[in-house]
């Protein structure tokens, strides 16, 4: 194996950006350990690039399921040195729509299979010493739109987890980073979501795709690579067109902290220093 190979294991390989990923990291030279509910999806691929390509049926739900493949694929090639938490879907429907079913399931895949991934790689990174765990959240990891808050709350506790997971891995060689993609053509509305029983109230609030500028799926696949290639890569790190106005939101939320600082620092009350 030549030490410029990277050895990848991406999950929700089957569609979107996984799928993108995976071909493309095949075509550079690398070696992928691909999950899917369904791995015949990528017979083709199989066919193509042959033992570079080790095709993992896949449900992250599943906690053992996930350890089990994560290791197969440290065994089958050797070592992990990127890991791609991709699989995961969208579910629309405002607060008060999502019944107990349908956030469980938004938790159980978005946030809880990711969970199970990063902890089946980081004892493999740990005795490696090195390795680059990678997220993939969303925009909607860091804002919110109404409608979907379901997905964002699943976005959001896996930003807030890689918050501390980095501060937990940073002296033991491993990195993480969370990719946060704003609005592609991946065909993630159309195949990739589920939603609510809606309420007649929210009807107006529900997110217009049409009103979004989509990017090209495909141009991620070199912004990935600069990610994972670069000796100091960032913790996060946006994937299209997301900055302006998700600044605009920080800075919003920052001048409202500040108008309220005077109510804040009265909720401390008064102490005394210990002796």
């Amino acid at each position: 194996m030549a030490t410029n190979e990277k050895v990848w294991f991406i999950t929700g390989a089957s569609r979107g950006f996984g799928r993108i990923w995976t071909e493309a990291a095949l075509r550079r030279g690398d070696l992928v350990a691909a999950s899917a509910r369904d791995p015949r999806s990528l017979d083709d691929l199989s066919a193509i690039h042959g033992d570079a390509l080790l095709p993992l049926r896949l449900d992250v739900t599943d906690r053992n399921a996930v350890f089990e493949a994560v290791r197969r694929a440290a065994d089958g090639f050797g070592r992990l040195d990127v890991v791609v938490n991709n699989a995961g879907y969208g579910h629309f429907g405002a607060v008060e729509e999502l019944t107990e079913a349908d956030i469980r399931a938004q938790m159980e895949t978005n946030f809880f299979g990711a969970l199970w991934v990063l902890q089946a790689a980081l004892p493999i990174m740990r005795e490696q010493g090195r390795g680059h765990l990678v997220n993939v959240t969303s925009e909607g990891g860091v804002r919110a739109y109404p409608g979907i808050g379901a997905y964002h709350a699943s976005k959001w506790a896996l930003e807030g987890l890689s918050e501390s997971l980095v501060k937990e891995v940073r002296d033991l060689g491993i990195r993480v980073t969370n990719v946060e993609p704003g609005p592609y053509g991946t065909g993630w509305l159309e195949v990739g979501s589920r939603h609510s029983t809606p309420i007649a109230a929210y009807d107006r609030l529900r997110p217009d795709a049409a009103a979004f500028e989509v990017g090209d799926p495909a141009a991620t696949a070199s912004a990935l690579f600069a990610v994972v290639d670069a000796d100091e890569p960032p913790l996060r790190v946006f994937f299209g067109r997301s900055f302006e106005p998700v600044r605009e939101e920080h800075m919003a939320r920052i001048a409202e902290w500040e108008r309220w600082q005077d109510v804040a620092l009265s909720a401390f009350g008064t102490t005394t220093a210990a002796r």
